[in-house]
């Protein structure tokens, strides 16, 4: 089946609750978590059917001899679509896999310096705990950000915090005797997850790559969301993102990006595979570094997901392209947060629309003393999702309460009026619960 083929054929209607019926979603089902998860449209999950009948055909043909003609123009497209090398981008199944995959190839020396932000995604904030956990111990240095802020504080604060942080570095790198040279890493959010809120990354980058700090960049919610990435241009030291949150292919899918030049840094992926060159084999290998070798084969797994970019792009192209589909997204997040806001007597996280894509942020009408923890979620979640069929993000950030919504191309401003009686409800459930508990003073 190609990509046309698997296509609607008629044209598209107007976006909103017309456009459910082109997603898999159950009738009384309100998805206004996109942000998590992604959503696969029909057309995509028909078309990757079709794609996983063709390799159980003859999978060993497949895999064996046609895998590297199905494979490459995919992550070409893939580059095309975020301005990169065509040899620059290779596959991974997520964000946290890529990531993982860049922070424990990198040779740590003791004295290093990781940064991470007090919104860093917890996996990923974790991972630079384990790595500062193991020998040689490199450290962590947590840069402090909190909303609501403007963007020009954000960035203040964070080149204060890289120049206070690579002057203890200099003072440690003068001790050392036998050359080694230490560095910094900066893990930097474009979008972060909680909040759900567009950072100035690339900004960042320039910041960093002035004081020669390496870039990690977690994009995981970038493809699909963000216009014009063009990381040529912007020439992180390393990129990743999700193609199954935003962009509409088959979970779980994702791409990283590594330049050229940081190519060698990579010395495995994940599980190593056949293709990895010991560091003592190299001198006698021409192709030692085989970095899309190496990615391309590391072990059994489901191909047709990264396959599933083509059809994905298509139902973009078919709903009427980047532009329309973040247009209308960004619109109704703005305004639907704001109505949220107002229905729910509270606050927006980002007042000024500023750091909004396609995700808003609302206060919640919630007790600041209501603890934070796994069963406070669940009672909030499994009222939202069982009683009221509809799905958001609740964290909790600078001391209160919050939703993260996102705003998609099925979605109309009548779901936030409905959210708003959704948390309502479930926060005033929570709320009666602790007191009859008299697990917090209220």
């Amino acid at each position: 089946m190609s990509e046309s083929e698997s296509m609607p054929p008629e044209p598209p209607p107007p976006f909103g609750h017309q456009l459910r019926r082109y997603f898999g979603f159950e009738e009384d089902y309100l998805n206004m978590n996109n942000g998590s998860y992604g959503s696969v449209p029909i057309a995509v999950s028909a078309s990757t059917e079709a794609t996983f009948r063709l390799i159980e055909g003859n999978v060993d043909r497949f895999i064996k001899i046609r895998l590297d003609e199905y494979l490459t123009p995919a992550r070409h497209r893939m580059a095309r679509f975020v301005g990169a090398g065509p040899d620059e981008i290779v596959f991974v199944p997520n964000a946290s896999h890529g990531l993982n995959t860049v922070l424990w190839n990198l040779a740590w020396n003791e004295g290093d310096i990781i940064i991470t932000a007090t919104t860093t995604y917890k996996p990923i904030e974790r991972t630079s705990q384990h790595i500062s956990d193991l020998s040689p111990h490199p450290s962590v240095s947590v840069f402090d950000l909190n909303f609501p802020t403007t963007r020009a504080t954000v960035l203040e604060t964070f080149r204060e915090h890289i120049d206070g942080v690579n002057a203890d570095l200099q003072v440690a790198q003068r001790k050392i005797s036998d050359g080694t040279k230490l560095k910094m890493v900066a893990v930097i959010d474009s979008i972060a997850s909680n909040p759900g809120v567009y950072l100035p990354w690339k900004e960042m980058v320039a910041l960093c790559r002035e004081r020669g700090v390496l870039t990690v960049i977690d994009a995981a919610h970038s493809l699909g969301q963000e216009l014009n990435i063009n990381l040529s241009i912007v020439d992180p030291d390393f990129w990743v993102s999700n193609c199954h949150k935003w962009l509409y292919a088959y979970r779980p899918c994702a791409i990283l990006y590594v330049p050229i030049r940081n190519q060698h840094l990579i010395k495995s992926a994940f599980p190593t595979p056949e293709s990895y060159v010991s560091p003592k084999e190299q001198a006698n290998d021409p192709l030692a570094s085989r970095f899309l070798e190496m990615f391309e084969w590391t072990g059994t797994t489901d191909y047709t997901k990264y396959l599933s970019i083509h059809p994905a792009l298509h139902f973009r192209q078919w709903l009427g392209g980047e532009q329309k589909i973040n247009g209308h997204c960004r619109s109704l997040a703005l305004t639907g947060g704001r109505l949220l806001s107002q229905l729910l007597g509270t606050s927006l996280l980002d007042p000024t629309g500023e750091f909004t894509l396609n995700m808003t942020n609302v206060e919640l009408p919630l007790s600041p003393n209501i603890p934070d923890n796994a069963t406070t979620r669940e009672l909030l979640l499994r009222n939202l999702l069982e009683r009221w069929q509809v799905s958001v993000a609740i964290f909790r950030h600078n001391n209160r309460w919050w939703v993260r919504v996102s705003a998609q191309v099925w979605n109309e401003i009548s779901d936030f009026e409905y959210l708003a009686k959704a948390l309502k409800d479930s926060c005033e459930k929570l709320e009666m619960k602790y007191r009859r508990k008299n697990l917090v003073k209220l």
